[in-house]
């Protein structure tokens, strides 16, 4: 019995752990528990020292010292500012009166604000519930599909998982080794493909199910001119006239930074979006400011209220994430940035008071409390774990895998999707992906694209029922009952939770869908990173001082004055 105890430790193990998740046991202590568990039985089979825990403290205390993590609770403290604040609240009000006069048109201005919400906030349980609270009525009241309407809300909030600057991405940074920066860049494009591809959904059904996602009746459509025209058209040219400027204006970027520097000089294409788009917002709010202060009367209400509601936040996002994108600032100071600016745009909104603002700061105090601690466990789970040779038995395990690096990527995400069904994201990224990283690595498996890949996929834990968590925030706030409603005075039935289950297996399978378009094209991710400096050893010269001592040394090597 010891015998086979001592010869398969590592899967013994682990899955112990997996039995003490799946049981409901608190993740922190179940993951340090049995690492040190299996740690004092290691030293009892002889398979380890008995002086290993003696290193346990200084992994702790490195754990305390990580910078990167540091960008978790500011992140999370901008994102609960700006929800308690009303922003949300704001934008979805005027995006739906933007685009509701279209069929799909609510649907549309939710995954447009669940977008923009995701890259601000950050947090899935405030984006779901904001825009099941205000967006759901609108829905049953107009007559949306109670599936699709409950979909859109959960998936749109769910993007809080994969548009930077996304917790799950700092942590998979921290994890994998590599850098927030980077895993942001390759996280970009994808992010906001699949943005795309929910859109691309609701305008499929509004071609070809236009009763599932009827447009707003005149009377709904609240901010009209005084000769009764909606303003759309001023909206139009409006945004028209202020990026074609900006597209102006980062075309000749080189030109005018060269002439304010009086010499020549050459812009990254990632620096000239940035600032094209700083300017942009810039511009909008300087304009639209005018036309109020001055009483010009040259904005319709909608496009003055939509410049208003929607520049702020988009200013605070290309703050943020452009000097994290070029350089300028790390994701620490990124994340420290966008809380003042989120706590400045609360203040100037007359919407931050000491209550709001202790709420924030205990919110955000409990999150990085749970993230520390399942951290500190994951570390001593993984300790024991590497030293009685755990990661080599997962080595093995894959090196049978059929289809190479291919086979490897099916295989990892079919586990994490299945897991997703029953784990929470953190604890999926603390425990499986050191164990799956080196082995990635060997493959040849670039470790951005393959932590990308990973994210999009633990983003669909939120959605898959019966545990999805993004599902159980919206059966929080969706009516159960039929009730009537307070506009129209009719009686609108409520939702079961078997419809909002099957909301969410349409954008389950997008995600999936995407997930297959990264791994058959990896420059979705990679091609919008640096290029690697590629070192040639056979090519270094090691240049020895010279012969009269070098740095200023006298001649013949006498050094006593050093």
């Amino acid at each position: 019995m010891m015998e086979f105890v001592a010869a398969n430790l590592a899967p013994i193990m682990f899955g112990s752990v997996v039995f003490f998740l799946l049981s409901g046991f608190p993740v922190a202590f179940a993951l340090s528990a049995c690492g040190l568990l299996f740690g004092f039985i290691g030293m009892e089979l002889g398979l380890l020292p008995s002086t290993l825990f003696q290193a346990l403290p200084l992994r702790v205390f490195g754990i305390m010292q990580n910078d990167i993590l540091l960008a978790i609770p500011f992140f999370t403290l901008m994102g609960l500012i700006l929800e308690r604040s009303g922003m949300a609240e704001d934008l979805l009000d005027t995006a739906g009166q933007v685009f509701g006069p279209v069929r799909g048109g609510l649907a549309l201005a939710v995954i447009f604000v669940g977008a923009l919400l995701a890259a601000t906030t950050g947090v899935v349980a405030a984006s779901v519930i904001s825009m099941g609270l205000i967006s759901l009525p609108i829905m049953l009241r107009y007559g949306y599909s109670r599936p699709i309407a409950c979909g859109v809300i959960t998936a749109s909030g769910t993007l809080a998982q994969a548009i930077p600057p996304s917790l799950v991405l700092i942590v998979m940074a921290d994890q994998l080794g590599r850098s927030v920066g980077d895993i942001y860049k390759g996280a970009f494009i994808p992010a906001f493909m699949l943005v795309g591809l929910y859109a691309l959904f609701i305008i499929g059904l509004a071609i070809f199910r236009p009763q599932t996602v009827p447009a707003l009746p005149p009377e709904a459509i609240r901010y009209r001119e005084p000769n009764g025209a909606s303003g759309l058209r001023s909206l139009l040219v409006f945004l028209s006239l202020v990026v074609g400027i900006s597209t102006l204006f980062g075309a000749n970027y080189d030109t005018i930074l060269s002439a304010i520097e009086g010499r020549e000089v050459v812009t990254t294409l990632e620096e000239v979006v940035v600032i094209a788009l700083t300017f942009g917002t810039a511009l909008a709010l300087l304009l639209a400011g005018l036309n109020r202060l001055l009483r010009l009367g040259l904005l319709s209400q909608i496009a003055e209220r939509f410049t208003f509601v929607l520049i702020p936040p988009l200013a605070l996002i290309f703050l943020v994430l452009g000097t994290i994108f070029l350089g300028i600032a790390t994701p620490t100071e990124g994340g420290a940035m966008g809380a003042v600016g989120a706590m400045i745009m609360a203040v100037s909104r007359k919407r931050l008071d000491l209550v709001k603002l202790r709420e924030a700061l205990e919110s955000t105090t409990k999150l990085s409390v749970f993230v520390l601690f399942i951290l500190i466990g994951a570390t001593v789970f993984s300790f024991t774990f590497t030293a009685i040779d755990g990661k080599e038995w997962v080595e093995h395990l894959f090196d049978k895998l059929p289809g190479g690096q291919l086979g490897f990527l099916i295989f990892v995400n079919a586990v994490i999707f299945f897991l997703g069904f029953f784990l929470d994201f953190f604890e999926i990224a603390f425990i499986l992906i050191p164990l799956l990283a080196p082995v990635a690595d060997k493959l040849g498996i670039d470790l951005i694209w393959f932590g990308v890949m990973i994210a999009l996929n633990l983003q669909t834990s939120f959605l898959t029922p019966p545990f999805g968590f993004a599902l159980f925030y919206l059966r929080s706030v969706a009516p159960v009952g039929a009730f009537i409603d307070r506009v129209t005075g009719k009686r609108v039935d409520g939702v079961r939770t078997t419809q909002i289950y099957r909301g969410s297996v349409a954008f389950v399978c997008i995600q999936i869908l995407m997930l297959a378009l990264i791994i058959a094209f990896p420059e979705i991710v990679t091609g919008n990173l640096d290029e690697k400096v590629q070192v040639d050893l056979d090519s270094i010269q090691i240049q020895a001082p010279p012969s009269d001592g070098g740095w200023g040394a006298p001649a013949g090597g006498d050094n006593g004055g050093w």
